[in-house]
């Protein structure tokens, strides 16, 4: 997935940098075309698809510098491309997908998706927050509390 994203990252002209921020909280950041990924905060492939994605979306959801977060505008579009990069990375139907391959907890599910365990775990939440306790999908049911996928039978 990571080189999907790299792909499409070229396709749209944007480039990547990489730098060593102050800060070891602020892994990635989107400005005019240019994505820079904070070298020193990130330390598995899975961590750099995950910031990459959400860096992408910002570039399809976001517009100016919505650094400050005290800003209702600016923390509506970090949830936008946050969400952006949970439907690259992991769309609804991934889930049903590891369940058919035989996951069977979180972990094997964020291996499986080759995402970290926190990335997975706000994609659920924020798609349990969008979709309510569960969603169908196709002959089967997502649940995100408790999570599983249920398959439905035809009789």
């Amino acid at each position: 997935m990571l080189d999907k994203l790299l792909d499409d990252a070229e396709l749209c002209g944007i480039q990547i940098r990489e730098h060593n921020f102050k800060s070891l909280r602020l892994k990635g950041l989107y400005t005019d075309s240019v994505i820079t990924l904070n070298k020193a905060a990130i330390s598995t492939t899975a961590e750099l698809t995950c910031v990459l994605a959400e860096e992408l979306g910002h570039h399809f959801k976001s517009a100016g510098n919505i650094l400050d977060q005290k800003d209702i505008s600016n923390r509506k579009q970090e949830l936008r491309g946050r969400e952006w990069g949970y439907g690259y990375l992991i769309p609804l139907e991934s889930f049903i997908n590891a369940h058919k391959y035989g996951v069977r907890n979180r972990y094997e599910l964020a291996e499986y998706l080759n995402v970290t365990e926190e990335y997975l775990d706000e994609a659920i939440k924020r798609y349990e927050e969008k979709y309510g306790l569960y969603v169908p999908v196709g002959k089967y049911t997502v649940c995100f509390s408790p999570f599983g996928v249920i398959e439905l039978f035809d009789l």
